[in-house]
């Protein structure tokens, strides 16, 4: 690390739990969480505290669960456990490049993770290390985007780096229109007017309630990760 400003001080990392598939079709790929880690390791190194979230759609999605006949309330708890599983792995990999994890659980499971208190993950990223959040929210009906724009929020980041399969937000489908058009830049109030789902209502709401920045971008591509915590111009930027 340089004696230069880091060009953030503090990120949410923002992970759906398929990224962590790789190129099977359900799991956690070893290869995945060491590209992730490989990537975390040298974004902490250019001086940036970084927090992750995780989803559960891997294992187990909450909505999905509902839409097949179960308790919506018991199908997201499933959902949130789901994320624990990840979240463990998650630090089991960041612990094998060095870096110093914390998984900290919107629901209680003191055995596995700590429970998330706002001001302990906040010392713990001013310590340097990795703060992983599980659980989401810990209350069903709310999706793990709007946890990540929560917890960002709370903690204070600079801004939500939501990584996905596409390389940025398109005015449509981008894996069926072969003329999708995409966009650099775009506006909370466009997502939301525009149904763009990048990220559900609630969560790019709050991000704007909050001024919070979001960037979205594509995981698949080595490197993506410390681009954008760079600054480089990479995927598309929600602002106001």
């Amino acid at each position: 690390m340089t004696g230069d400003k880091p060009p953030y001080t503090r990120l949410l990392l923002k992970l759906s739990g398929e990224a962590l598939i790789g190129e099977g079709t359900y799991g956690i790929s070893p290869n995945v969480i060491s590209q992730i880690a490989s990537e975390v390791s040298q974004v902490r190194a250019l001086g940036i505290e970084l927090a992750v979230v995780i989803g559960g759609g891997n294992i187990f999605r909450g909505v999905a669960g509902a839409a097949q006949g179960m308790d919506r309330t018991s199908a997201d708890y499933m959902g949130m456990l789901a994320t624990a599983i990840n979240a463990i792995a998650i630090q089991e990999g960041f612990e094998k490049v060095g870096l110093k994890t914390r998984v900290m659980s919107g629901i209680e499971m003191p055995r596995v993770a700590e429970p998330f208190i706002r001001r302990r993950a906040m010392r713990h990223l001013e310590k340097g290390r990795v703060v992983v959040f599980a659980a989401g929210t810990g209350n069903p009906y709310f999706t793990t985007d709007t946890a990540a724009a929560l917890r960002a929020v709370e903690i204070g980041a600079d801004a939500v780096l939501k990584a996905t399969k596409v390389d940025g937000i398109y005015d449509k489908d981008p894996m069926i229109h072969s003329d999708a058009i995409k966009y650099d830049h775009v506006t909370y109030s466009e997502c939301l007017a525009e149904d763009l789902r990048v990220m559900d209502a609630t969560a790019i709401s709050l991000c704007r309630e909050n001024k919070m920045p979001i960037v979205v971008f594509e995981l698949g591509t080595p490197g993506n990760i410390v681009r954008v915590a760079k600054r480089q111009s990479v995927g598309t930027t929600i602002t106001v």
